[in-house]
């Protein structure tokens, strides 16, 4: 079997290999599972919600540890590394409170003396998640999952073994039972294989489009159910009656938070031409103080890449951009230094047909598109097969909230950067997805509801 290797980006060597886990180990996993999801879902939900609140201040007291893992497997600089653990126990906190409520039965008025709509969770659900986000995106799923009275096994991407271990250390450390939350380490291929067994109730997956209709496929012919929460090609729309300023200042962290890797990072800059000038040089300002270096430095703004194929895929993009006329205002690009180095890359000029455009951008590169209104803007903006999240600058709220509706996107943000919380449902529409996750809708999606009429 192939061993799983840990990179360090910054360097571009191995810290460590993982032998897969066997297919012996992976079927006591799936039966432990099973057996442990009858006793998890019985426990009381103040019990389970104790367990969440202790392992949310574990995090917290292990932070900076965890931060620095988390930097090491994959890039990430160190502050934003931190700050990701800390997200992520303010997530478990909130469904450790609120999980008794969500839990709660909902009331029905019917001909029958009493009726209401039960909650009750389907089993283990099958996460398969990626590297961008070593912690989050394993744990805002977790937290709702283990609250509901699932439990949860994980095929996290290979690029990060080391974090995927910590995690279900973790979770034990904190008290959960052997079971509830478990790390199979194992390949593509292997984690699809397991959507059609009897013991998976569910899939969670976050990750790219076509391997994401591929789990959809597998889930739907084995009748499974399933949330996907896909990439993203977020548009940073910005009006004439904008604060410029602000909204530039803004942009560069928008576009290049983790390295530009992320799934709800702005990726196409859509101004209107009357202030498509003042943006475009405030954003090269800003975009130009940004340190790259090593991201151990709490200082470093920018680290590497997680792998040498990211920076390929860039390259490729942006040259296909300079071909169709776009000007690149900070060249930027491959730095020639040991690990995945990627300087951030600002392009003018840009058009609709381009693929930094049209395809899905995983790191510093920022496209900025000059359009003549603020319809042109929303007709841009739509035209993609993307539809996760958005950013309007615009000093009529009220404008910017009906423009917010024309968008066909999952989540918006006016006159800021749209950032996940534990309260709002999280995901997107067409090529980005379906399904929620985190808020009651997040909770829900993995639960069984049962209509109960008393007469």
């Amino acid at each position: 079997m192939t061993l799983i290797s840990s990179i360090n980006p910054t360097t571009g060597k191995v810290i460590k290999q993982f032998q897969p886990h066997s297919n012996e180990e992976i079927n006591i996993a799936l039966r432990k599972a099973d057996t442990v999801f009858h006793e998890w879902k019985e426990l009381d939900v103040s019990e389970r919600s104790k367990l969440l609140s202790d392992f949310s201040q574990l995090l917290r007291n292990k932070k900076q540890e965890l931060g620095e893992l988390i930097t090491l497997e994959m890039g990430k600089v160190i502050k934003q590394s931190v700050a990701e653990v800390v997200k992520c126990a303010d997530t478990i906190d909130y469904f450790a409170v609120h999980a008794e409520e969500l839990m709660q039965p909902e009331k029905a008025e019917t001909d029958a003396a009493q009726s209401m709509v039960s909650y009750e969770p389907m089993g283990p659900v099958l996460a398969i998640k990626p590297w961008n986000f070593p912690f989050w995106q394993v744990l805002s799923a977790t937290s709702h999952i283990l609250a509901a009275g699932n439990v949860m096994l994980l095929k996290h991407s290979s690029y990060v073994p080391m974090c995927a271990l910590k995690m279900e250390e973790l979770l034990l450390e904190a008290g959960f039972p052997e079971g509830v939350f478990r790390t199979l380490l194992i390949d593509g291929p292997t984690a699809s294989s397991l959507i059609s067994r009897d013991e998976i109730k569910a899939v969670s997956f976050t990750g790219g489009e076509i391997a994401g209709k591929k789990v959809a496929e597998l889930a739907a012919r084995n009748m499974k159910k399933f949330v996907l929460e896909l990439g993203g090609s977020d548009p940073f729309i910005v009006l004439a009656d904008a604060d410029v300023e602000k909204a530039a200042t803004v942009a560069v962290p928008s576009r290049c938070i983790n390295t530009g890797q992320t799934c709800i990072a702005a990726k196409r800059f859509i101004v209107v031409q009357e202030v498509a000038e003042e943006f475009t040089s405030k954003f090269v300002d800003v975009t130009e103080k940004l340190k790259l270096g090593d991201p151990m430095d709490k200082t470093t703004d920018i680290g590497p890449l997680v792998r040498e194929e990211q920076i390929s895929i860039l390259e490729q993009q942006v040259k296909d951009a300079i071909s169709k006329g776009a000007k690149a205002l900070l060249p930027g690009g491959r730095v020639e230094r040991e690990g995945f180095f990627y300087s951030p890359m600002v392009l003018a000029d840009a058009t609709p047909e381009m693929k930094v455009m049209t395809e899905e951008t995983f790191g510093p590169v920022a496209p900025i598109i000059s359009v003549k209104n603020e319809q042109e803007a929303i007709t841009v903006a739509n035209s993609t097969q993307f539809g996760l999240g958005a950013s309007i600058w615009t000093e009529d709220r009220e404008k910017g909230a009906l423009l917010a509706r024309k968008l066909e996107t999952g989540m918006v943000a006016i006159n800021a950067f749209f950032r996940p919380e534990a309260c709002m449902p999280f995901g997107g529409i067409k090529g980005s997805g379906m399904g929620r996750e985190m808020a009651k809708h997040g909770f829900y999606e993995f639960m069984h509801l049962k209509s109960i009429k008393i007469y």
